[in-house]
Parts: C-alpha cells; structure tokens; sequence
C-alpha cells in the first residue's frame, strides 16, 4: 500500500510540473507536452492535480477536451474505486 501512496505523490508532482512547463513553454513557443500525455497523467492518477492547476494557471481551459475530460476520468476513477470497495 506504500508504494501506491509514493506512486499517486509522483503521478501528481509530475502533473503539476508538466503543466507549469507547458503554459512556459507555449508562451515562449518551446517544446510542448503531448495531449496524451496529459491524459495519460490523468488516467494514472494525477486528474485531481492536473486539473486543479489547470485553472490556478489559465492553461488550456478554453478546450473543452481537457476542462470536461479530466472531470470525467476523475468521476470514473471515483466509480470504479466505490465498486471495488463496496463489491
């Protein structure tokens, strides 16, 4: 159970910065993180964090994708973490 606490620590850290590091680097026209990338964070379990940040940074929350996806792979997450436990 440790190690999925450290893992869910990481997967988020990892979320906030690659989020920060994008918003920098589209203002700068840098190198830029792939979409999936971020919904691959999300899916691992960095959705909460991810999105949090988001909207702390105005970053990319014009594109629905990303402002109703990560809401609804946190819901999902949520879901399937309620059937695990009431199974």
């Amino acid at each position: 159970m440790n190690y999925l606490f450290y893992f869910l620590i990481a997967i988020n850290i990892i979320s906030i910065l690659l989020c920060v590091v994008d918003k920098i680097n589209a203002s700068r026209g840098g190198w830029r993180v792939r979409e999936r990338d971020f919904f691959l964070l999300c899916i691992l379990g960095g959705s909460v964090t991810m999105y949090i940040t988001m909207r702390i940074i105005h970053h990319k929350t014009h594109h629905n994708r990303f402002m109703i996806g990560i809401p609804i792979i946190f819901a999902l997450q949520i879901a399937a973490i309620a059937f695990l436990i009431l199974k």
